[in-house]
């Protein structure tokens, strides 16, 4: 089984967030090795798919994933 990619980690946190942040540390703790594999520094997320899309919501995800190691940053819509 090879190790996930940081889209399709990317893929599973929206899932997450869809179903109510079922399993949401565990996702995060993939995407956080993904991108220390592909080098990468940040997380980038399209608001458009995120369940809150205000910026409270977003401002509370980033608050959320940088606590556990994570940087995430908005593509623009």
């Amino acid at each position: 089984m090879s190790e996930p990619t940081v889209a399709e980690a990317t893929n599973r946190i929206y899932e997450s967030l869809q179903a109510d942040n079922a399993d949401i540390d565990a996702h995060i703790a993939v995407l956080k090795a993904a991108l220390t594999r592909a080098g990468l520094k940040e997380a980038v997320f399209d608001p458009a798919r995120l369940v809150q899309n205000n910026r409270s919501g977003r401002k509370l995800m980033q608050a959320y994933f940088r606590q556990r190691g994570v940087v995430v940053t908005f593509s623009a819509s």
